[in-house]
């Protein structure tokens, strides 16, 4: 199946109305697809000029840097070290702005770089700009898809009117005050991975914005 560039806006706004089926239903009982108008996704592919056979390229070269990293790191753990990796969601574990549906699939070179980390007892955190009206059917996507949840941090209400990049850091320094070493931020967006409190940061492609 082909698939088309999605404007943020629009790929924000189909996780709040899938939220709506997610909460609506048994919390085990798959939401139903939700797709987009046809007029609209053509729309939106002219307008952004991003192929996604383009984009997964792209993230896969950046993921090819960043898992044999990840692996020498997490070879290297010290007694007692909690070890953590910190992941934005949009366009970076999940694959937002490519189609309209929920769950929303995995952004598989990311997927699988967590899959090596969480399986050797790594902790994933994921830090995201949306809203806490929608953390629970987030969560069920990301676990859905095969991420292991140790902790999704969204945007409260007085969130939403802070610095995303401020809100992000201190996210991350609010980890590293539980106890957690993170030895790796992954992130499409500057606003995700500047502010430091990460041993070394992964930016996968946004093209100028087009997918921030």
């Amino acid at each position: 199946m082909t698939r088309r560039p999605w404007p943020r806006r629009a790929g924000v706004t189909a996780v709040a109305a899938a939220a709506l089926v997610a909460l609506a239903g048994p919390a085990d009982a798959a939401p139903a697809p939700v797709t987009a108008p046809a007029a609209t996704a053509a729309s939106a592919a002219a307008a952004a000029g991003v192929g996604y056979a383009t984009w997964q390229q792209d993230c896969r070269a950046v993921m090819d840097r960043a898992l044999p990293y990840l692996k020498q790191r997490i070879a290297a753990t010290g007694p007692g070290e909690k070890q953590a990796i910190v992941l934005d969601i949009d366009n970076t574990a999940l694959e937002t702005d490519f189609g309209f549906s929920f769950p929303q699939p995995a952004n598989r070179p990311v997927l699988e770089a967590a899959r090596y980390a969480q399986e050797r007892g790594v902790a994933l955190f994921f830090v995201t700009a949306r809203p806490g009206i929608i953390q629970a059917p987030t969560r069920y996507n990301l676990e859905r898809v095969g991420y292991r949840v140790s902790g999704l941090r969204v945007r409260g209400f007085l969130d939403l009117f802070e610095n995303v990049a401020d809100y992000k850091t201190a996210q991350r320094a609010a980890i590293e005050a539980q106890g957690y070493t993170i030895i790796a931020n992954i992130g499409n967006s500057a606003t995700d991975l500047s502010g430091g409190h990460a041993e070394k940061t992964f930016k996968l492609p946004d093209y100028d914005g087009q997918l921030s």
